[in-house]
């Protein structure tokens, strides 16, 4: 008599952990333990004109997005940071943060009605974990660079909005991408304004992303800027669109030159930058050939 051993249940493949030591919320004194991404999880793919780096599906693993991992939230009073900003602007900024609250939760609710944060992270809990870390940096002070902070969580926010978008692509997130990406504009040109003036420096960051995989440094701000200014800035006065694309190809021609110069550059960053300012010249001409 033929005899058959029972098929073993395949092991769970786990994406993500849950930390062993608790961590305290600087704002409501809630205990919570994060969640952490384990590595290996991941396989890297293209990266596309916004320096944004994709991953292929991987078997094991289905579709896995490190940046839904990144932004530290309390699931008690929805204070939201990066990591290392997480305890000690938290604690700066208390009052304001537990104050707010109410609103904190209103606000986010009407954009990300499915979130949960009590268990493990989706799609939706990356995306609003960035929305949320955008309305906490609103209250953070000049050492945690929190203009640039915020125009990151923005950017971050709205890829992940597009990833939703492409697997529910009649729940509106591509109106919540929109709506990020104009953030991110505003916010990436009132940092490097800010810079500039020494009112709020960020150059002393160690890390400027845009995304987890490569720091493209002060010249990758530079260029999302000016990314970020072609796609979607206001076009509502013709003038003023005109002069902020001039000054977005002036900053990339810049770019230009220093990457000529040394071979520390990124090379994938002068790759798309000399495609942007193609398009910056394009549109500049056709601008100026409707006056």
């Amino acid at each position: 008599m033929q005899r058959f051993q029972a098929k073993k249940p395949e092991k769970e493949r786990k994406v993500s952990f849950i930390a062993k030591d608790a961590t305290q919320c600087p704002v409501c004194d809630a205990k919570f333990h994060r969640e952490e991404l384990f590595s290996g999880r991941v396989s890297a793919d293209d990266l596309t004109e916004e320096l944004h780096r994709t991953y292929k599906p991987m078997h094991a693993f289905g579709e896995v997005y490190p940046l839904a991992y990144e932004i530290e939230v309390c699931p008690s009073c929805f204070y939201a940071a990066f990591r290392p900003d997480f305890l000690p602007m938290g604690a700066k900024a208390a009052e304001v943060l537990r104050d707010g609250f109410q609103a904190r939760v209103e606000s986010v609710q009407r954009m990300f009605q499915n979130m949960d944060f009590q268990g493990q992270r989706g799609l939706e809990e990356g995306a609003a974990s960035y929305y949320l870390a955008l309305l906490c940096y609103a209250h953070g002070t000049k050492e945690f660079a929190p203009t640039f902070k915020s125009a990151l969580c923005s950017v971050r926010g709205a890829w992940l909005c597009n990833d939703l978008h492409r697997r529910e692509p009649d729940a509106n997130w591509d109106y919540a991408a929109a709506i990020l990406y104009r953030k991110a504009r505003f916010f990436y040109k009132l940092a490097l304004e800010l810079e500039q003036s020494g009112k709020e420096p960020y150059s002393s960051l160690r890390y400027l992303g845009p995304d987890t995989d490569k720091n493209y440094g002060h010249e990758g701000v530079l260029y999302m800027s000016a990314i970020l200014e072609l796609k979607y800035g206001p076009r509502e006065d013709h003038a003023k669109r005109l002069a902020a694309l001039e000054q977005s190809k002036i900053s990339v021609a810049r770019m230009f030159g220093l990457g000529k110069k040394t071979k520390s550059k990124p090379g994938p960053l002068l790759e798309v930058a000399r495609d942007l300012y193609d398009r910056l010249k394009a549109e500049l001409n056709l601008g100026d050939d409707d006056d």
